[in-house]
């Protein structure tokens, strides 16, 4: 807590120095920044970019711990998560961009807003104060809250439960400050809102959107309320014309964030899963958007090409070495549940050749060089184990002598390109490997590329929460007819964005709209549950899950239904096929025996160094496992019975 309050100024300074676009270039004095002169106005866009940046990193963590991700490295913080075997390097950006970047700042706002009547950045305070201490609770459990961001060293931790009591409160204190009118000389909520534009009704709804997710978030408690629930969805979003949605930005020129080094306009979940080259989507994953999973349909979701990224293949090159014509590769995913494929070194980036390329694999085991000469398609030789490979100019392969891996290019890349990062122009985000070929070794995912649009609170997830409520008290009917809404609110939102892509001049045909056949054919599939008697929890779960993307509120939804035991209600296995990773080793951490226990999944985060180091005493009085292997699985507090 001490480096948070040494740090407050530089953010400010930051804020003054920096231009990174309309909502981030303004300050009352650029050239003399103080506390004191920081207005609301250049305030809550920073508070509101390093919330957001916290939320990004989340997003990808728990879509690693969730099985959504995975990492080509098996040893780095990112890649442990993947194989739940954590380290506590992983808990220390989220911690650090919502506390040092985000949270220091939120009082000195509301206290400035308040002296001039400016409701409206008080009631964004109050929003965005809830947002991201229920995102702590959500992640690390026990926390400082009530003596957090003040002038004490060594703050207290809350439990969750107090923490959560004083979210709701907050939140329903924004709503009150939202229903009043600024008064005159006020500073102009427009003028600093980089999240809805000024729109207080948007803002309103984000906070009832807040209240319904996190009303639902506590269906292990007593406390549980349907009624509370769904009235709470009344005042949500009703379309998606009234998500909270941040608008990203691919420029030339963009500032970098000084913690991290990330430009500052791009998505914030981008910044993590699609920066570098290291990330892939899992089998698992892939399954869901093929609905090829166990009970699967077969029936291949429209959205799903636009999820799963591609590569060329096949590619024809002409006596220049140009691109002449070439095939896309859908990517597979990972399969981190049941193959060991991280233990044998992969899955490996792939390389292009611009030129013929011999790879000699040894191979001392005869069937498995047979297997592997019958399954070539390039030209090769054999010289008793040796098989030597003839990779052609203009083709993707793997640099590796290990022929295990020489087939990894079926799993493709997640990274995709801005303009700080190589990117050729602001409509061309390729992952290109080379800057002197055309060859695409990635065409991005819809939640993760720079200008991907940062959800917050979108109706699709309302229309869930709405169908998951009703079915937990039988009204299959209403519950089905929200379901349905919630796909298409899925389609309808995906869509805006993709023909955003498409009138700003892309090429990638994964950025290009959907065709609207394939939507109305895939809603009247097997795919989709066409009756109400029909509908289960896990259909419901699934589509949620495929319409929030990367959002950590799919670990959220994992952990409440105890993600495959089967074991909470009447629901059955809500997550089908879901498995611990095939890799994991780390009993010391997961501590269960059997998936009915709690402590056998992932649960929660270790707290950061930045606690251990400077708070350590009150870190160990928070619970009896703190900074032990086995705190990763303890249950947080609305995730205990």
């Amino acid at each position: 807590m001490k480096k948070i309050l040494q740090i407050i100024l530089s953010l400010i300074i930051v804020a003054s120095f920096t231009s990174c676009n309309k909502w981030l270039d303004v300050n009352v004095d650029p050239d003399n920044p103080t506390d004191k002169s920081a207005t609301p106005v250049n305030r809550l866009p920073w508070i509101q970019h390093y919330y957001s940046y916290a939320h990004g990193t989340a997003n990808m963590r728990t879509s690693t711990i969730a099985g959504l991700l995975t990492q080509t490295s098996a040893t780095n913080a990112n890649g442990l998560l993947a194989a739940w075997n954590p380290a506590q390097s992983s808990a220390t950006t989220i911690y650090q961009n919502w506390f040092l970047g985000a949270g220091v700042n939120i009082k000195p706002m509301i206290d400035m807003a308040e002296a001039n009547g400016s409701y409206h950045y008080m009631a964004a305070g109050y929003a965005i104060k809830a947002m991201g201490f229920l995102m702590m609770l959500d992640l690390y459990g026990e926390m400082p809250y009530t003596e957090a961001m003040g002038t004490k060293y060594n703050p207290a931790y809350d439990q969750g439960d107090v923490i959560y009591a004083g979210c709701m409160a907050d939140i329903d204190k924004a709503i009150e400050l939202f229903g009043k009118t600024q008064e005159p000389g006020s500073y102009s909520f427009a003028a600093g809102d980089s999240w809805n534009g000024g729109n207080v009704s948007k803002w309103i709804k984000l906070c009832y959107g807040l209240k319904a997710r996190y009303l639902n978030i506590i269906s292990k408690k007593s406390t549980y309320n349907p009624t509370a629930i769904l009235a709470a969805i009344e005042n949500g979003p009703k379309s998606n014309a009234e998500n909270t949605s941040m608008k990203r930005y691919n420029v030339a020129g963009d500032a970098l964030n000084f913690t991290v080094g990330d430009p500052y306009q791009t998505n914030p979940t981008w910044n993590s899963a699609g920066y570098g080259t290291g990330q892939r989507i899992t089998r698992w994953y892939a399954n869901l958007l093929n609905n090829s999973y166990t009970g699967g349909s077969g029936v291949v979701d429209p959205r799903m090409p636009k999820i799963l990224p591609a590569s060329m293949k096949n590619i024809t090159l002409n006596a220049g070495g140009d691109i002449v014509s070439y095939q896309w590769l859908r990517d597979i995913g990972v399969d981190m549940m049941n193959s060991d494929i991280r233990q044998n070194g992969g899955p490996l980036n792939a390389s292009y050749a611009t030129a013929n390329v011999n790879i000699k694999y040894t191979i001392a085991d005869a069937t498995a060089r047979a297997n592997f000469i019958a399954a070539l398609t390039q030209t090769y030789t054999v010289s008793g184990n040796d098989v030597t490979v003839t990779y052609k100019k203009g083709s993707f392969y793997i640099n590796s002598t290990n022929y295990k891996r020489a087939g990894d290019t079926v799993y493709v890349n997640l990274k995709s390109n801005s303009l700080s990062t190589l990117g050729r122009s602001a409509t061309d985000m390729y992952y290109y490997p080379l800057t002197t070929a055309n060859a695409v070794a990635g065409t991005g995912t819809f939640h993760a590329r720079p200008d991907s649009d940062f959800d917050l609170m979108t109706y699709a997830e309302m229309c869930f929460i709405k169908a998951e409520v009703l079915l937990r008290q039988g009204q299959t009917g209403p519950a089905h007819t929200a379901y349905l809404a919630g796909i298409r609110a899925s389609f309808d939102r995906m869509q805006t964005k993709l023909n955003e892509w498409k009138s700003a001049g892309t090429t990638n045909p994964d950025q290009m709209p959907m065709n609207q056949a394939d939507i109305d054919a895939y809603m009247a599939s097997a795919a989709v549950v066409q009756t109400a008697g029909a509908l289960t929890m896990a259909d419901i779960m699934k589509e949620k899950m495929i319409a929030m993307g990367f959002d950590f509120q799919n670990w959220n939804d994992m952990r409440r239904f105890n993600y495959s035991a089967g074991n909470v209600g009447a629901f059955g296995v809500v997550y089908k096929d879901y498995k611990r990773p095939y890799e994991f080793t780390a009993s010391n951490k997961m501590v269960g025996t059997t998936p009915s226990d709690p402590t056998y999944w992932f649960r929660r985060f270790t707290h950061s160094t930045h606690e251990s180091n400077y708070n350590n005493t009150e870190l160990l009085a928070s619970n009896p496992l703190a900074m032990k292997d086995a705190i990763w699985s303890d249950p947080v507090w609305w995730d205990k019975q």
